[in-house]
């Protein structure tokens, strides 16, 4: 189908299903019980902007931005941008060593529950086989419907398979091939366009408005991604705050969750700050996490690298430790954890990151029955260490202590997660107190833990054989 095709189609299917495109009728939406209870998902930036490994995922834009790094590194590997473009680099993404099953093996042995490669990144450059543009894996570079071998990948492993679209932010991201001499001629405007002025104040989403003609691009390209590969969420960027996408974005929940109910599956949408309504949708924290409990599940997008969600050279990881501490504060607010992973261009997981998924996995191996299916109890948890609150927080924490503990339960255990190695093998959880009637202990290797409760609360005595387990630490509390 063509766009117009595509948006009549989206029509009939909204006036035939029980969602109507409107946030009053998107309220009816309940979030899917696999993602209430899947708490880890892996994220996946992959696309032609790993070919030059620099800077970050933004390489595409800031290549044409004069004064930047990115701009001037361009000029001095590749030569000047109107000889050596953006699309230039399409022909050495190859991915030629791409393996879906070998990936979803190892997201499997990761513990995610679900996948969300991303199908459209700001550069205008589709992963899968589309219609609408040329500008897609299977038509140039590797050749391949890169988001369809990768759901079957996924599902064959037992996984939900998601989809990312960060489309709307094409509007301006190409915008610097006017400001510089670059490789931009009017046959390329179905790549680089539209380019316009990018918008001064990202706060302000009433500025630097979409065109009708771009949105209802998004509209039928997003749709287009739903009736392909039926992923079972889908995550958006920040940029469809504009206000000018809130009728498209109603038209495109009412079309996804008809689907869903067509198809008897439970689907998701992601977004962030206010583009939904509360209710309407799953609110999603980019590289940030909350400094309390939410009622409804929430979830805390981030990388495995701190400076880049694509590949680059010279990456600055964080411990798997980190990780795993965030997973269970997340969790133990109601929320889930997407984390990315940036594969080569050729289509390798760089090691580094292989070994922190497996040790994640390790962990919750062990202990995953404290995360998987788990709700939150009466307090998320204790000690010193703040959480900020907010978006762009993730390394702005500081180290989780002894002290710091995160609860979680599922029927009428409790899970008592502590984030940093106790002092004198001891904790104390002041928020459980005797009338709780928690009799037993264990740690999830199945070593017994001593209690003792008292008015302070309930003191731990843990194993000397918790000294070898890794952290975080948690102990399965039982009536």
């Amino acid at each position: 189908m063509n766009k117009i095709e595509w948006l009549n189609h989206i029509e009939q299917v909204i006036a035939q299903g029980p969602y109507k495109a409107s946030m009053f009728s998107l309220k009816q939406y309940t979030i899917p019980d696999w993602y209430q209870n899947g708490k880890f998902g892996i994220f996946i930036h992959w696309g032609p902007y790993c070919v030059p490994a620099f800077g970050n995922e933004w390489y595409p834009r800031n290549m044409y931005q004069p004064g930047s790094k990115e701009f001037e590194h361009h000029i001095a590997t590749y030569g000047p941008q109107k000889k050596f473009g953006y699309k230039d680099f399409i022909p050495m993404f190859k991915a030629e060593k791409f393996d879906a099953e070998e990936w979803a093996q190892l997201f499997e042995e990761a513990g995610a529950r679900f996948v969300v490669p991303v199908a459209e990144h700001h550069d205008g450059f589709q992963m899968y086989k589309s219609e609408l543009s040329r500008w897609n894996a299977y038509e140039m570079g590797p050749h391949r419907d890169i988001c369809g071998e990768l759901s079957q990948a996924v599902r064959g492993h037992g996984m939900v398979f998601g989809a990312s679209s960060h489309r709307a932010e094409h509007f301006w991201f190409m915008d610097g091939v006017h400001l510089c001499e670059s490789d931009y001629t009017p046959d390329l405007e179905d790549f680089y366009g539209p380019a316009m002025p990018h918008p001064e104040d990202h706060s302000n989403y009433t500025v630097g408005c979409p065109t009708a003609d771009h949105m209802d691009d998004w509209l039928a390209r997003t749709c287009e991604i739903v009736d392909k590969y039926r992923p079972q969420l889908v995550w958006f960027d920040w940029w469809i705050n504009n206000l000018a996408f809130r009728p498209y974005l109603e038209k495109f929940a009412a079309y996804y969750y008809n689907r869903g109910v067509e198809w008897n599956m439970g689907v998701a949408i992601n977004y962030k700050y206010h583009a939904y309504d509360e209710g309407c949708a799953v609110f999603d924290v980019e590289r940030g996490q909350l400094s309390n409990g939410r009622s409804l599940l929430w979830q805390n997008d981030t990388s495995v690298s701190k400076n880049s969600w694509g590949y680059i050279e010279g990456q600055d990881y964080k411990k798997p430790l980190d990780i795993l501490c965030d997973l269970a504060d997340i969790v133990s607010k109601n929320g889930a954890l997407l984390l990315n992973i940036g594969p080569r261009a050729d289509g390798t997981i760089p090691e580094p990151e292989q070994r922190i998924l497996r040790e994640i996995g390790a962990w919750l191996k062990l202990n995953g029955e404290a995360i998987y299916e788990t709700r939150p109890w009466r307090a998320f948890g204790e000690g010193p260490t703040q959480v900020p609150d907010g978006a762009f927080t993730d390394t702005d924490r500081d180290a989780f202590t002894g002290a710091d503990i995160r609860y979680t339960c599922r029927g009428e255990a409790l899970y008592a997660i502590l984030l940093g190695r106790p002092e004198e093998d001891r904790a104390l959880l002041t928020l459980v107190k005797p009338q709780d009637g928690f009799a037993r202990a264990h740690l999830m290797n199945g070593a017994e833990v001593s209690l003792n409760p008292s008015e302070d609360g309930l003191a731990l005595q843990l194993p000397a054989c918790a000294r070898e387990l890794q952290l975080p630490l948690v102990i399965k509390l039982e009536k």
